[in-house]
């Protein structure tokens, strides 16, 4: 565990960047924050933060810098910009890159980073609003090896564990694998519930039975009990977020020349709930599209 001394900055304080920051600011670490909303600083103050007015005054105040962020335009404005990360960089600055994002854009910032002899390190995480909330997210950790160990510190305390997973863009791959499996697996225990509940079945018994057996999986269990309620309003990732990361793997995967045609399938289902303005909504809302194939939607 890190001395209460330490102090880590935050680019980025939305559902994900807000739950992290919570962990180290418990920990009795000093967490600088920049954000563009300013409701989001003032809820930083609230839990003891201290704020930056800009990325590049952020730089110059955190020697380690967690980014969580939306797009890679918005990695590119908060790294490139004339108030940037790269403007404000000390030497030896490192910044932990834990958002879901182009690949590309990352490694344009990593480079403009290094000419300031700063790091950027690829570490995207896997888990959803809440689990960041209670802790409960992994780490994909990659890139200069100098840097990781520093940056380790940082996700002891903000995830429940990381993988050193090789040299940078590894990262951003694994989550990429990760969230392929998502992609199926919550189309999946939606279609579970569905045909649970045309069959009459009590859901709440079926989320306790199913969940304790070996046709249980995270999403049944993670997003399950939002299905069974038909509440898809919860903290987990915006179905119009998402849609981001469902694009990336698209085109990686064919990149990659291979065929993925589970998740083409499930991918169809996403696009519907964005159809029917769903966009804001949590992806269990893919239950709510599949409960309307079954005629069972009121």
């Amino acid at each position: 565990m890190a001395e209460p001394a330490q102090v880590v900055g935050f680019a980025g304080l939305g559902v994900m960047g807000s739950a992290m920051s919570s962990h180290l600011l418990a920990a009795g670490w000093t967490v600088v924050g920049y954000d563009i909303d300013p409701v989001r600083l003032a809820a930083h103050r609230a839990l003891g933060g201290t704020c930056a007015a800009t990325p590049a005054e952020l730089a110059a105040l955190a020697p380690v810098i967690v980014t969580s962020l939306p797009s890679g335009q918005a990695l590119l404005d908060v790294t490139l910009g004339p108030d940037g990360l790269a403007a404000g960089a000390a030497p030896g600055l490192i910044v932990i890159e834990t958002s879901t994002l182009p690949l590309d854009a990352k490694d344009e910032a990593r480079l403009a980073l290094a000419q300031r002899d700063a790091q950027l390190l690829d570490c995207t995480v896997s888990g959803t609003g809440a689990q960041a909330r209670s802790r409960d997210l992994v780490a994909y950790l990659s890139g200069e090896a100098a840097a990781k160990e520093r940056a380790a510190q940082v996700l002891r305390v903000i995830t429940r564990r990381h993988y050193d997973v090789g040299a940078f863009g590894n990262g951003s791959k694994i989550k990429m694998i990760a969230n392929m499996l998502v992609t199926v697996h919550n189309v999946a225990a939606a279609e579970a519930l569905v045909l649970a509940e045309g069959a009459g079945l009590d859901l709440e018994t079926v989320l306790a039975a199913v969940a304790d057996g070996a046709g249980s999986s995270r999403m049944f269990e993670v997003r399950g009990p939002a299905m069974a309620a038909g509440s898809y309003a919860g903290p987990g990732i915006r179905a119009s977020l998402f849609a981001k990361d469902i694009d990336l793997i698209t085109a990686w995967a064919r990149d990659c020349r291979v065929p993925v045609p589970l998740f083409a399938l499930a991918t169809v289902y996403y696009q519907a709930a964005l159809a029917q303005g769903r966009g804001e909504e949590d992806t269990a809302c893919v239950h709510a599209i599949l409960r309307q194939l079954a005629g069972l939607a009121h």
